[in-house]
């Protein structure tokens, strides 16, 4: 008994870790500079930037988890996220254009001040999925 909801478990986290990655592909995308080599070659503003979009992304998803009625509401809810996120970098770039060149220079104030404000943004979402 103690392992009846396994399944569901399994489910949700897989559903959970899906979103993520199709959340982590469509960021390094829409951005116009490569995080993950900017990481590997030690670019801490990247760092900071996409760190942050990440778990600026997975709270709400983890709220999306816990509140959602179903696996549908759940994932629509985590795509609803993904576009929060994504909007949030769009409005940072928006009101900072040399964010485009400060985070591949490594400006860490730059790319510090994107991630806070993408997971600033992912606690507001998260704390509105509560309803």
């Amino acid at each position: 008994a103690s392992f009846g909801g396994f399944d569901d478990f399994l489910l949700y986290l897989g559903v959970s870790l899906a979103l993520l990655a199709l959340f982590a592909a469509l960021y390094v995308r829409v951005t116009p500079y490569r995080e993950i080599t900017l990481i590997r070659e030690g670019n801490m503003a990247a760092a900071y930037s996409l760190s942050g979009s990440l778990l600026g992304f997975i709270v709400p998803l983890a709220s999306s988890v816990q509140y959602s009625v179903g696996i549908i509401d759940m994932a629509i809810w985590g795509a609803i996220a993904l576009t929060v996120q994504v909007a949030a970098y769009v409005v940072v770039k928006l009101m900072m254009p040399s964010i485009t060149r400060g985070i591949p220079e490594g400006n860490a104030a730059q790319g510090f001040f994107l991630g806070a404000v993408s997971l600033g943004v992912g606690i507001l979402n998260s704390a509105c999925m509560s309803y």
